[in-house]
């Protein structure tokens, strides 16, 4: 099993970011990447973290996958 980081992206430092990330996730989900996720992944997860740069919020889409599927990932997404 590998664990990967699906995708990432920022917000600013709302008074409730569960609220705020909810949008962006669901678009993310509807993406070709996401249905790959949604498809593969078990349990695909999100955690919200301080961006110490930009002063706002991280949010970070991960899960574990096989590691074949882990290989089908990066050759298709990885940078």
């Amino acid at each position: 099993m590998q664990k990967i980081i699906f995708y990432r992206f920022g917000i600013g430092d709302p008074d409730d970011p569960e609220i705020y990330a909810a949008p962006a996730l669901h678009e993310f989900m509807q993406t070709e990447k996401g249905q790959w996720v949604k498809a593969n992944c078990a349990d695909p997860q999100y955690i919200i973290r301080s961006d110490k740069l930009t002063w706002g919020q991280q949010v970070i889409v991960y899960g574990e996958v096989e590691d074949i599927l882990a290989t089908e990932y990066c050759l298709r997404w990885a940078k």
